[in-house]
């Protein structure tokens, strides 16, 4: 006999995600940086061409045009940190997606049901079902 699929609303599934990426980063990595790093959720700063991550973090490369990718990572990586700092969000998707300006992504917004279904299956190693509140 197969186990039912487990369902959980939308704010219950990001809660099991964004417990998964406070357990991969630290004060060192960003969701981001890590996400890049292993290939996984959205990739992070891998997802954007360098030219589309110098659109998206414009203050870092206004005064440091020639920055490297590498360099632009590192620091964005740092922007991403100290952002959640300042906020006390928990993730940057959690800064993302209350930070209306953002230039960087949506965070969570950025995904539909399904694709946060798809990230738990992988994440958390649990299929769920999404269903309304």
């Amino acid at each position: 006999m197969t186990t039912p699929m487990r369902t959980c609303t939308r704010d219950e599934a990001i809660g099991d995600l964004r417990k998964t990426f406070e357990s991969l980063q630290d004060d060192q990595h960003s969701i981001c940086q890590v996400a890049a790093q292993r290939n996984l959720f959205c990739r992070g700063f891998a997802q954007w061409t360098l030219t589309e991550l110098r659109q998206r973090y414009p203050q870092i490369t206004r005064s440091r045009p020639r920055l490297t990718r590498q360099q632009l990572e590192d620091l964005a990586n740092r922007w991403q940190l100290a952002r959640q700092w300042a906020t006390g969000e928990p993730t940057a998707c959690d800064v993302q997606s209350k930070e209306l300006r953002s230039q960087q992504c949506l965070g969570w917004d950025e995904w539909s049901d399904e694709d946060l279904e798809a990230f738990h299956a992988t994440l958390c190693s649990e299929p769920i079902e999404i269903v309304p509140n």
